[in-house]
């Protein structure tokens, strides 16, 4: 059954002359569970159609549905909500708050939340336990290698227990251990029921996926499953 549904959605930058097509009216179907991967060269439209998926860049044509939910249909506090309930991202850059410390920069989806002080504390330290980092909670991210504080973003993004997570070029930064240790993180937390969709330039980390989509020039050029996951 398809959870994620993108429809006919094209988005374009600028106008007249100006104009750019970015994603061309694409349709794509994700399952829930499922691993996906989406590959193609610098230019060929991933990252916007990761934005579109994740509620974060409006199509200019097509909808995109998350279970029966149109979600540009929403308002856009009503959007926000929902992003904020259903979905986690994780990027290329980690993001971290550099003065705050782990536990504080993996609490911060929970400060717009009913959750008291003590629950805030428990649900960072549970995330920190899923990535292997709960006993360097009160360190700062300058104190960790560029691999743990990739697994710090990784924590707050599942914080809030999201079903999915947006994943844009989780290893660009990283070297190939922990590359590597960041990719099997990732297909543990698909192996427990996360919805995962992930942009890469790597074919490497993209075959730990149940599929590779490929974009280029702003369409799906090929989308296929994986016989094996990487080792």
């Amino acid at each position: 059954m398809s959870y994620i549904v993108a429809n006919q959605v094209a988005r374009e930058f600028g106008q007249g002359e100006n104009k750019v097509t970015a994603v061309r009216r694409i349709d794509l179907s994700i399952g829930q569970s499922e691993f996906i991967s989406i590959m193609g060269e610098s230019g060929a439209g991933k990252s916007t159609l990761l934005s579109m998926l994740g509620g974060l860049l409006s199509p200019t044509k097509g909808e995109i549905l998350v279970g029966d939910i149109n979600i540009y249909a929403l308002k856009r506090d009503k959007l926000a909500d929902f992003r904020r309930e259903f979905m986690g991202f994780i990027f290329q850059s980690f993001q971290l708050v550099p003065y705050l410390n782990v536990i504080e920069n993996v609490q911060l989806p929970l400060a717009v939340t009913h959750h008291s002080e003590a629950d805030k504390k428990k649900l960072a330290l549970s995330a920190l336990e899923r990535v292997g980092l709960k006993d360097k909670a009160l360190r700062l991210p300058n104190q960790l290698s560029g691999g743990e504080q990739e697994r710090v973003a990784i924590a707050r993004a599942v914080v809030n227990e999201p079903p999915i997570l947006f994943a844009d070029e989780p290893t660009g930064n990283l070297d190939s251990r922990n590359s590597e240790e960041v990719m099997n993180l990732l297909k543990r937390l698909n192996s427990e029921g996360q919805t995962i969709v992930m942009v890469t330039h790597s074919r490497r980390n993209a075959e730990y996926a149940d599929r590779i989509v490929e974009v280029a020039d702003g369409c799906i050029s090929v989308s296929k499953p994986i016989r094996a996951a990487a080792c």
